[in-house]
């Protein structure tokens, strides 16, 4: 006879079974969803400006980028979608020849329903050339990316929008000698 403690391990070996394999099913059938958002970036300006950085206090020229971004992320929720981690990138070449991202501005989404961008805005975060001037720097494309957080399954990455044309680097008002 099979003791209490027998059968309860029983039971929940079956049943933890029967979860990882449905947990797999799920995660595997959701990477049969394709989706193809749509977005677009417009109005991208912007200026250098100097600034002091660091504990040195060393001046360093910082870009303050004004974009327009829209997208419509809905076709990317689905029933396995717990969230998007949406982020602005621009993406240059320096001086040297190496080849740069910098991530400018992010927004997680939670729900479908926010999920039409319409943002009229500039950069969050500090823009910055390690080599302390934007000086004989190629232009920057701008890209709209997004990340696919489901709630079980991998991670999925893509593109909404990418700027055609390159949009030059503004001139600083007063270079950093």
């Amino acid at each position: 006879m099979h003791s209490v403690y027998a059968r309860f391990n029983n039971i929940s070996a079956t049943l933890s079974t029967c979860m990882m394999v449905l947990l797999g099913a799920i995660a595997c059938t959701s990477l049969l969803f394709s989706a193809d958002p749509k977005g677009d970036i417009t109005a991208l300006s912007g200026e250098s400006r100097p600034r002091r950085y660091g504990a040195s206090g060393r001046r360093q020229e910082f870009a303050f980028v004004n974009f327009n971004v829209t997208a419509d992320l809905t076709p990317l929720f689905n029933w396995n979608t717990k969230q998007l981690f949406l982020y602005l990138g621009a993406e240059y070449t320096n001086a040297q020849g190496v080849q740069n991202e910098v991530v400018i501005w992010d927004r997680i989404v939670r729900r479908k329903e926010d999920a039409m961008v319409n943002v009229e805005g500039k950069n969050s975060y500090a823009f910055r050339e390690l080599s302390t001037k934007f000086q004989d720097i190629s232009p920057a494309h701008y890209t709209l990316k997004y990340n696919v957080m489901p709630w079980v399954g991998v991670l999925t990455y893509g593109e909404a929008a990418r700027t055609t044309e390159p949009i030059p680097f503004p001139n600083a008002k007063d270079r950093v000698s």
